[in-house]
């Protein structure tokens, strides 16, 4: 079987109607616990125009589809998560969040999130020792996954200098040093990069970085969570962009 004809099974009826509503992946069918269906409405109203098996089932049977799932009654069987090519980012991307090696599908999908509330054109992932958009992550996400382009890439450190050939400005966020976040500017092309778990920018992430800026903190309990500082930092460049274009329409 080719990896495109092998399916994935997205749980939750956030997930399962946003995949159905971004229409970048197939949605191949639906099965719902019986109980569930007078909530679902709109997802199956979506469902059936778009003809859509969808089969009810009791909800034990859906618990032995996806043992460990909290699926809150509804999955679906969907085509892989349709990744872009990082040269799609490169070509018109002005907005971009870089994940350097996050580990936990709760944390990516977090961050996706917030990137698509904050209006991010693309999200960049490593390949390999990271996590990638599962059917957890976009469960994690509450389906935002599904309207964002993630591309995943080998060599982050050459995909960086790309990026920087093509104008934009590279800033990493490190909980070790920096400039103070708010006092950097952030109104240009911009690719913010955010650290793994724990260990934060790599070494060869870091030294590619144009700025590294850190979030002030008045605390003792330590720094940020990756997607917490990813928030922070995600609309503390929206919040910039926003007063920029107000300056230019006020004067």
């Amino acid at each position: 079987m080719r990896p495109e004809e092998r399916g994935e099974l997205l749980a939750g009826p956030r997930a399962v109607y946003e995949a159905l509503r971004a229409s970048r992946r197939s949605v191949r069918r639906i099965w719902l616990a019986r109980q569930a269906q007078a909530e679902v409405t709109p997802l199956l109203a979506l469902a059936r125009a778009n003809g859509i098996p969808i089969t009810a089932e009791a909800r034990e049977a859906l618990d032995r589809r996806a043992p460990g799932t909290s699926h809150q009654g509804v999955l679906a069987e969907v085509s892989p998560y349709p990744y872009v090519a990082p040269e799609e980012l490169i070509a018109d991307a002005t907005f971009l969040l870089v994940l350097d090696g996050i580990q936990d599908p709760q944390n990516l999908g977090a961050m996706l999130r917030t990137a698509e509330t904050a209006g991010v054109q693309g999200i960049v992932i490593l390949r390999d020792r990271a996590a990638g958009v599962t059917p957890a992550a976009v469960r994690a996400s509450a389906g935002a996954a599904e309207h964002l382009r993630v591309a995943r890439v080998g060599n982050l450190a050459s995909f960086l200098a790309r990026l920087k050939s093509g104008g934009l400005w590279v800033v990493g966020a490190d909980a070790n040093g920096g400039q103070e976040l708010f006092t950097a500017d952030l109104r240009g092309p911009l690719a913010l990069v955010i650290g793994g778990e724990g260990r934060g920018l790599r070494p060869l992430t870091r030294s590619r970085c144009d700025l590294v800026v850190r979030i002030p903190q008045a605390g003792q309990v330590g720094s940020l969570n990756a997607s917490a500082a990813a928030a922070v930092c995600l609309f503390e460049a929206v919040r910039q962009r926003r007063d920029s274009v107000k300056s230019v329409s006020l004067s």
